[in-house]
Formats: C-alpha cells, structure tokens, sequence
C-alpha cells in the first residue's frame, strides 16, 4: 500500500475541507501549508489575488512532514485569479527535486484549473497521475462525493 501526503493551502477552508476528505478516504498523512502573510478577509482576497496573477512567491512556515518519506504526494491549492495560491507555488518552489509520485487538486470559483495543474508540474518538473477540478459550490453543499470517489480510484 502506498504511503499517501496530502499538502494543501486553503484561505476559506474549502481545499481544507476536501484535503480532509481525501485524507480519510485513502488513510493519508495531511499537512496544511501555513503562510506567513494574512490573506483573511477582503484587503487579504485582493493581495492575493494580485499576488497570484504576479506568480509571487512568499515565505511559509516550516513543513513537518518530509515528502521523501512518502510514495505519493497530493497538492490541493484553491485557485486565485486563474492561478494557483501563492502559498502553493512557493511550496512547490521551496520542495523542488524533492516530489515522489504526484497527485493535484483544486477548488475554485470559476477557471483556472488546467493553467494551475499545468504550471504545478512544469515548477516540479513531474506531471501528475490524477487530477481532481471541484467548484467551491460543490464542495460546500457537499456534492462532490462521487468525483472525490472517482479521484480516490484513480490513485488506487
């Protein structure tokens, strides 16, 4: 059986809620990326947001879980400006060379997906066994159990 990390940064706790879900299905590990800057908030919306289209990085608090020590590695971001989370792609930065196996996931309002996932991988160089796409109204009104199912199988 593989041994599973799921790593997610979420601002509204939307990814959080699917990083768990995935965690309980496939008895992974899970990690929160935890930033130092404060997005709460709208002002914390709007830098993000800007800070997503600019591809900023930013400086994370130190990861407790070492991804060598794992077979498969699933990133969760939501998805800002049509891009990935600043605290994302600063982790895929900070841990290049260092990825087994991957997996990507996102949550958001409306695109951005397929530029986020494609970016992910080329930062990481490793394209991704599966992918999952889930709009943030199906994850709060929990309608996205047979997709997360369907991922799940994918990994298996």
């Amino acid at each position: 059986m593989k041994k599973i990390l799921i790593t997610y940064y979420s601002r509204t706790a939307t990814t959080k809620k699917v990083a768990e879900i995935l965690a309980e299905k496939l008895g992974a590990d899970i990690e929160e990326i935890k930033d130092t800057v404060d997005r709460k908030g709208a002002k914390g919306y709007l830098i993000s947001g800007r800070d997503a289209t600019l591809r900023k990085l930013t400086v994370l608090e130190k990861s407790e879980k070492n991804l060598q020590d794992y077979d498969l590695a699933i990133i969760g971001t939501p998805i800002w400006s049509w891009n990935m989370s600043v605290p994302v792609r600063t982790y895929l930065h900070d841990h290049k060379g260092e990825f087994p196996e991957v997996a990507f996931f996102c949550t958001m309002g409306g695109s951005g997906d397929e530029r986020a996932f494609r970016e992910m991988g080329e930062i990481i160089g490793k394209q991704p066994v599966a992918t999952l796409t889930l709009k943030t109204v199906e994850v709060v009104k929990n309608l996205a159990g047979e997709r997360i199912d369907e991922f799940v199988g994918e990994l298996n």
